[in-house]
């Protein structure tokens, strides 16, 4: 009977040292790396480290020039070196990145830095086709002003084409312009503010025009209309009075010109590809190869008479969160938003486009449901610190649609629907409705367009085809200057 015990007891020891054998040789192996990314983008550059396992952080320090992160557990060092082959030199916020092996089971990674940055480290779950993700998110810590770029963007139009007009008027009258004038000086309009702001930044930049002998340019005083060399703007071909010592640029007598902001939001990028077409084409490419068209058309183009300027969320490959997009849009106080993407469905029988807007009410069908649903799950995909997230943005996301912003968004979306159907088909005849997250802003009229179906192989086709791009732009264009033929911006006031 003892001898029997004896066996049984020897043999559950060697059973227990195969096992501690096993745990120590996975607390050596650690965690397999499967791939590195880096995502370089004026807003942020994001590095992610893709495992099998979760990586822990064991220390992460940071300077103004030099980030360094210690990771715990990693045997295949040899992957994290493929970042520093991935590393661009336009990459506007990291300069070098080095892999070393520490003590121990440690690896550090050691980032030298263009500019300071707030680094955000955090772990993601495994969610799609991803495994464990660990994400750097290298945010610059002063931050450029979208609405100072929009703003900068049309004075140099300005200057663009005050430099023309001059040249035409000196061919014409014989007169040099050594510094041209600015075409319309203008005063502060508590109408529009960013207007007033192009205004003074215009008139505090440019003297006042000269002859080639440095004389001012004479003004004309009799009674006649003088042409202006923008004279489809409101206001411009105004005359003077003979009596009246006033010039024709007297700036109270001048119209703030009123810029119209249209934001484009090129779904998904960066870690979260959208939607796969079968023959490999993503959603997150051909959406922004649409949007980057759509600008050239907005920026080219005016609404009764005054400029338009397009605002992009995201203008390279890289994620931005749902709730920062329309941050952006707010931000740069756009008069409307269209969210761009690709539809898919697990067959590839469906085809269309569609365009949705949101609902505060239930969608308007199961599609648009299943939709909302589908994008809403971006966030999942592309990955966001959840610690970091504001949680009063997040409550005030629910909350601060109105009545009158999703009227406007129905209008916006019945112009552009009756446009698109003119390059292709739809897949629903009316704007649908649903909860999409990307929608909730509170005075900006907002769309979400699904273009085509990637999952549908001649779709996809047409979606990688650059004259269907083209038309594609064309048409959302028509519907945005239909929407604001009947909608007129300019009764729309904006507060900075």
């Amino acid at each position: 009977m003892n001898t029997i015990h004896s066996q049984d007891r020897r043999r559950w020891l060697q059973a227990g040292s195969l096992v501690l054998l096993l745990g120590a040789h996975q607390l050596v192996r650690g965690a397999s790396v499967v791939a590195v990314r880096l995502w370089p983008a004026q807003d942020y550059t994001r590095v992610t480290i893709e495992s099998d396992a979760a990586l822990k952080v064991h220390t992460v320090t940071s300077d103004a020039t030099r980030l360094a992160v210690d990771l715990e557990g990693i045997a295949l060092v040899p992957s994290l070196r493929e970042l520093v082959g991935q590393l661009q030199s336009s990459d506007p916020n990291i300069a070098a990145i080095r892999v070393a092996q520490g003590s121990g089971s440690l690896v550090r990674l050691t980032i030298d830095l263009k500019q300071a940055v707030r680094p955000q480290v955090f772990n993601l779950q495994p969610v799609a086709a991803y495994q464990h993700r660990l994400v750097l998110d290298l945010y610059p810590t002063l931050q450029v002003d979208p609405l100072e770029q929009l703003i900068a963007q049309r004075l140099k139009d300005i200057d663009a084409a005050s430099e023309r007009a001059a040249q035409l008027l000196g061919q014409e009258t014989g007169l040099a312009s050594s510094t041209p004038q600015p075409l319309n000086p203008t005063v502060p309009d508590a109408a529009d503010p960013l207007g007033a702001l192009i205004a003074q930044r215009e008139q505090a930049r440019t003297p006042a025009a000269t002859t080639a002998a440095g004389k001012p340019l004479p003004q004309p005083t009799a009674s006649a209309s003088t042409p202006s060399p923008r004279g489809d703007r409101a206001g411009v071909g105004a005359t003077v009075s003979a009596g009246s010592a006033k010039p024709l640029n007297e700036p109270k007598d001048q119209p703030t010109e009123r810029l119209i902001i249209v934001a484009l939001d090129p779904g998904h990028g960066g870690e979260d590809p959208g939607a796969i077409g079968p023959g490999g084409t993503q959603e997150k490419d051909v959406v922004l190869q649409v949007a980057l068209k759509l600008r050239e058309r907005i920026n080219a183009a005016r609404v009764n008479g005054s400029p338009m300027r397009a605002y992009l969320t995201r203008d390279a490959d890289f994620f931005v969160p749902l709730g920062v997009r329309v941050q952006k849009a707010q931000r740069v106080k756009a008069d409307l938003f269209i969210s761009i993407h690709a539809d898919a469905f697990m067959s590839p029988e469906p085809a269309g486009a569609s365009v949705f807007a949101l609902s505060t009410k239930g969608a308007s069908s199961a599609t648009a449901r299943w939709m909302a649903h589908k994008e809403n799950a971006a966030d999942l995909v592309g990955g966001i610190n959840v610690k970091a997230k504001d949680a009063t943005v997040q409550r005030a996301l629910l909350d601060m649609s109105t009545t009158a912003q999703i009227k406007d968004s129905l209008k916006l979306g019945s112009a552009m629907l009756g446009e698109v159907k003119r390059v292709g088909k739809l897949h629903k005849p009316k704007v649908e409705q649903a909860g999409f997250a990307v929608l909730k802003a509170p005075d900006i009229p907002s769309v979400l367009v699904e273009t085509a179906f990637i999952s549908n192989p001649d779709e996809e086709r047409r979606l990688r085809s650059e004259d269907y791009q083209d038309r594609l732009a064309d048409a959302l264009m028509r519907g945005i200057t239909r929407y604001f033929a009947a909608n007129p911006p300019l009764a729309r006031g904006r507060a900075l």
